[in-house]
């Protein structure tokens, strides 16, 4: 009896091993993945730019460009930009996921920190962009496990190819290691451009995506990621955490050097000047059609619908259903968003009239100098050029 129950011991120590000999490779070739270094090039092209390689970094990505591109924070604490990837897929259409099921790729300013990095993703590496954040919460918006990833493979997500997708892992690895607590992503459905707003004009999503661009010209402007809060729904932007979180009521204001707010006046009355004649572009034909997006939470719910089916084994159609989200720009609209950016160009101009006039007679160069400006939070027809409203 013994005898035999030794035997049995050994039979199944034998068919043991081998197994733990596969988990012990799989856990190295894990780690060896997620500590892979950043190529030599991109190390030197830092070096050359003044960066270190564990420097913070920030994420754009852009659906209709298929683009995620990679900044690092420079010395004097400004981002620039380093390199760019070609997104390999992403599912869905332009425009924001509402629920689970929706096939939709977020779009939005989302946080990662380091708990969300996952090296031992099935997708080869994976790191959640933190969907829902409280602006999709605010809306109740559901989804979970949304990543940027590998293996060229989408289901909500924004997929990369195994290469890149270890570069970019890299980049954020370093990041946290020299000190980074959490970067930002920025996830936009096309270049957020004047000719692009203009192009899409006619789009249903159009105010949610102008709320991103305020978000993206922060960044522009300022060459930093600007701090992100939700007050009654909406997005708001500015330099400082405290009090911006999500509000009811009226939104608090956000306060910033008078010099910033002059700055984004004068790239208003710019911006308006370009997408006036965008516009006239747009309107005629002469610019490439936009791409389909989706048409609000009744088309997500149709497409959750209809995934739930196939994942039933239900006959469905091939193709999710669509309520046709990109609407052509008609005379009528383009005529509305005419009035729409000149009098946000006015107003802009006014303001820069009024900061002039008060720093006449003092010196010149002394704009840091000048008063705190409050700056309304985006909401309803206030687009970031309104902010400066009086």
């Amino acid at each position: 009896m013994l005898k035999a129950t030794l035997r049995a011991l050994a039979f199944l120590l034998a068919l043991a091993a081998p197994l733990a000999l596969t988990a012990c490779t799989d856990t190295l070739d894990k780690v060896a993945k997620a500590e892979k270094p950043l190529p030599k090039k991109l190390v030197r092209k830092m070096k050359a730019m003044g960066i270190s390689e564990t420097s913070p970094i920030l994420v754009r990505l852009y659906k209709e460009e298929s683009t995620l591109e990679i900044w690092k924070q420079k010395t004097d604490g400004r981002y620039a930009f380093i390199q760019s990837y070609p997104i390999c897929k992403y599912s869905g259409k332009l425009g924001p996921k509402y629920v689970e099921g929706d096939r939709q790729a977020p779009e939005g300013f989302y946080t990662v920190r380091p708990h969300q990095m996952n090296p031992a993703s099935k997708y080869y590496l994976a790191f959640n962009i933190g969907f829902p954040n409280a602006f999709d919460r605010a809306h109740g918006r559901t989804g979970q496990h949304l990543m940027v990833h590998g293996d060229c493979s989408s289901s909500g997500c924004y997929a990369m190819t195994d290469e890149y997708v270890g570069e970019i892992y890299a980049f954020a690895r370093d990041a946290f290691r020299g000190g980074q607590r959490e970067f930002q992503i920025q996830a936009f459905p096309f270049k957020m451009t004047e000719a692009n707003m203009a192009r899409y004009a006619g789009d249903p999503n159009m105010d949610f995506w102008r709320q991103l661009k305020d978000g993206s010209d922060f960044f522009e402007l300022t060459g930093q990621p600007p701090a992100v809060g939700v007050c009654n729904g909406r997005y708001m932007f500015g330099r400082q955490r405290d009090g911006i979180a999500a509000h009811s009521g009226n939104c608090p204001p956000m306060d910033q050097p008078a010099a910033l707010s002059l700055a984004f006046a004068k790239k208003t009355v710019d911006n308006m000047g370009v997408f006036a004649k965008a516009l006239d572009r747009a309107a005629s034909g002469k610019v490439a059609p936009p791409r389909h997006s989706i048409n609000g939470i009744e088309e997500a719910r149709l497409v959750s619908a209809w995934m739930k089916k196939r994942v039933r084994g239900e006959r469905t159609s091939r193709q999710p259903p669509s309520l046709g989200g990109n609407r052509p720009l008609t005379p009528q609209r383009a005529a509305e968003e005419k009035r729409r950016a000149e009098a946000a160009r006015s107003r802009a101009a006014a303001m820069i009239a009024a900061s002039v006039a008060a720093s006449q007679p003092s010196a010149a160069g002394q704009a840091d100098a000048l008063p705190t400006a409050s700056i309304p939070a985006s909401g309803g027809e206030t687009e970031i050029e309104q902010r400066f409203a009086r």
